[in-house]
């Protein structure tokens, strides 16, 4: 049964049916989001702040964790294995604090080339916390198996 939980959590939706989510399998859902939507170019990530993520004691959420889910979003979006992050420009335009729910759009502006660009913004409560830029690239080969010379 539990393996039959993950991998339906692995799935999102389309119109065409299902989208498998074919990067960052491992990552903790908890911490960097869970995905609701997931299509070719788009993805939809959802956050909810746990007490774990409070930078103090009114319940203010670390930023780190802010970019962490928009990061997740923006890797969803482009939905290839070996997709890594090159660079970021974004803005917090509000806080998260715990309770809080925040949703992720991710949307790449291409699809078909190494380099990817990928806006991502965040909503609470119908106003904008996050927007950024992500700038990835696909590569040949797992980042890790490459070698440096």
């Amino acid at each position: 049964m539990a393996k039959e939980k993950e991998i339906i959590e692995e799935k999102g939706s389309s119109s065409e049916g299902s989208y498998e989510l074919r990067t960052h399998k491992k990552i903790n859902q908890v911490l960097s989001g869970k995905i609701v939507e997931l299509r070719d170019g788009y993805a939809k990530v959802s956050l909810v702040a746990t007490e774990e993520m409070a930078a103090d004691e009114m319940g203010l959420v670390h930023g780190g964790f802010t970019f962490s889910a928009a990061d997740f979003a923006a890797m969803a979006a482009v939905n290839h294995p070996n997709v890594v992050l090159v660079g970021a420009k974004t803005r917090f335009l509000a806080p998260m604090k715990v309770g809080d729910e925040a949703i992720f759009e991710a949307k790449a502006s291409h699809t078909t080339t190494k380099k990817r660009d990928v806006s991502v913004t965040a909503v609470v409560n119908g106003i904008k916390i996050f927007e950024g830029e992500f700038a990835t690239v696909v590569l040949d080969r797992h980042v890790l198996k490459m070698s440096i010379t």
